[in-house]
């Protein structure tokens, strides 16, 4: 569904929006345009970013497209007039500074990270010009190529683990790249994306069954999965979809934490070695989580698209709930979330570095709430998350709300309105979760007798009538999922598609990598809302930890 098609109307999702969307829209235009003013040796009034934004910093300027891109699609969904303004504005002053070459800050000196860097003023420059109605945007996007073009490498390249040059990544552009070149007409960019598709150290062996993670730097080789969905729209070639499906179920089945994270150290564990496991002894940055986050839910949101299928669905929601939504809230001068932890007494921390790289998918991520709640059905809607919410299309010419009212994941039930404005036929799809073997559905009041077996799509299909309301119920019991085949008695607390976490179990001051993990006791007794205690412990949902330290593995 189009960005401005679905609005956020309550709970933790809402929650989140609202507060990035204010933290965004407040950034200083000045300190974010500085390091390309003085790039370009132009008046640079403003305090510096700090961390990696600055002009000595890791990757000067890297992730203005980002917070771009991320306040146009905000502007789309929310209708925020000053989000379009400011996205006007830094676009702007970012393409003053472009300069009789077109390279910006895309200068020698700075080509470690050309490819990284010049990705994201593509992504910032689409949405400027898709969503927020930039004009400009077009002009400036070939501009931009153009000046890059003598400091870009002639083939495309890997990136072999964390640590290992080179460092950039061509193979995470042929998304935008494609998208450019729909948007420009400009073949240039289509030749590009052509010649960084990664198609033999990824798309080839992945097609064909195999699987290339193991020793990988986990976000830029997931990131680039959706360069391989962008391709397979594009080109056709059934490859790209075939690896795209492979991809989901290696990382799905044999790198994925409860959580739905992945890539300890951001690196790709190598399969039925018990290394999620050990990893548990050995690092406190088990997932890149808003990097992360973009990547997986990208991922899902592709495949659901290509397939209807609901586990992708089913693996969206999980990743939603327990990765970006538990992502710390970063503060407002540059201090953002990056690792998640999955060791003993974890706590939630900010990076040591101000804006890092996930202050800019941050924003994107949760810009994108709204792209997962509902998607077009061949012949009506499919609803694929229960959160507050409502959607209006139209349906054979006749304009349709729906609105959901929940408390989900509070609460078990889902009531859904529907408000035509007049009769219409067509065929409302409910993802039934694979963690709900006991869903239930009625249709003003009365159960109606079909099939809702976990992990399938429940399809009702009649003459809606404004008025109409679905009432869905989906039974959350709790559950335990294993670290690993290896290691079955060390494992994670799940509710519905929440984990759950146990507070201070070993005291704020344990050794997180010398720690022990408590044993979990069967006997969950609830004693608040979305809160249960057993044996002294207080459980309750990983998103809802702030400043506690927790526990998300326990001994069997």
């Amino acid at each position: 569904m189009p960005y401005g098609a679905v609005t956020l109307t309550g709970g933790p999702f809402k929650e989140q929006y609202d507060r990035l969307h204010a933290q965004y829209l407040a950034l200083s235009n000045d300190r974010l345009l500085k390091v390309y003013r003085q790039r370009a040796g132009m008046p640079s009034p403003g305090s510096d970013m700090g961390g990696w934004y600055d002009l000595d910093g890791f990757v000067p300027g890297h992730s203005l497209g980002q917070y771009i891109s991320g306040l146009a699609r905000i502007g789309a969904a929310t209708g925020d007039a000053a989000c379009h303004e400011k996205v006007r504005q830094l676009v702007s002053g970012f393409a003053a500074t472009l300069g009789p070459n077109n390279q910006s800050i895309l200068r020698p000196d700075t080509n470690l990270w050309t490819c990284y860097t010049l990705d994201k003023h593509f992504a910032g420059l689409i949405d400027a010009a898709t969503l927020s109605g930039v004009g400009n945007a077009r002009d400036w996007l070939n501009r931009v190529l153009s000046g890059a073009m003598p400091l870009l490498p002639a083939k495309g390249r890997d990136r072999i683990g964390k640590k290992d040059p080179p460092y950039d990544e061509t193979f995470v552009m042929p998304e935008n790249l494609f998208t450019a070149a729909q948007l420009t007409g400009n073949p240039a960019f289509t030749e590009l994306a052509h010649r960084y598709l990664l198609d033999h150290e990824l798309f080839d062996p992945l097609a064909a069954g195999d699987d290339p993670f193991p020793g990988q730097h986990a976000y830029s080789h997931a990131i680039a999965l959706s360069s391989g969905a962008k391709a397979y729209l594009t080109l056709g070639d059934s490859k790209y979809k075939r690896a795209m499906e492979n991809a989901f179920t290696l990382l799905t089945t044999t790198q994925q934490f409860a959580s739905g994270g992945w890539g300890p150290n951001e690196t790709f564990v190598t399969p039925r070695r018990g290394e999620l496991y050990a990893s548990l002894a050995s690092t406190v940055d088990h997932f890149e989580t808003p990097c992360g986050a973009y990547a997986a839910t990208k991922l899902a949101r592709y495949l659901l698209r290509f397939s209807g299928d609901s586990k992708y669905g089913d693996n969206l929601e999980r990743v939603l709930y327990n990765t970006i939504l538990a992502a710390r809230t970063p503060d407002s001068d540059g201090d953002y979330p990056y690792y998640s932890t999955y060791s003993p007494s974890a706590t939630k921390v900010y990076y040591q570095k101000k804006w890092p790289c996930c202050s800019g998918t941050l924003v994107q991520t949760v810009a994108d709430y709204v792209l997962n709640i509902y998607f077009q059905a061949v012949d009506g809607i499919y609803v694929n998350l229960y959160t507050p919410s409502n959607v209006k299309w139209t349906q054979g010419g006749v304009p349709v709300t729906l609105t959901q009212e929940t408390e989900f994941p509070a609460s078990d039930r889902v009531v859904i309105r529907l408000t035509p404005a007049s009769p219409v036929e067509f065929s409302m799809q409910l993802r039934v979760p694979a963690w709900a073997p006991q869903a239930a559905v009625s249709i003003n009041g009365k159960a109606q007798p079909i099939a809702m077996k976990p992990g399938t799509i429940a399809s009702l299909k009649r003459l809606w009538k404004s008025g109409d309301t679905v009432e869905l119920t989906l039974q959350q019991a709790f559950r335990t999922e294993p670290i690993d085949e290896l290691h079955p008695g060390t494992v994670a607390l799940m509710r519905g598609p929440v984990e759950y976490v146990g507070l201070n179990t070993s005291g704020a001051n344990a050794d997180r990598l010398g720690g022990t993990r408590p044993r979990l006791s069967p006997d969950l007794k609830p004693i608040a809302r979305q809160a249960f205690s057993s044996d002294g412990t207080t459980f309750i949902p990983l998103y809802s930890v702030q400043s506690e330290t927790y526990d998300t593995y326990f001994e069997a």
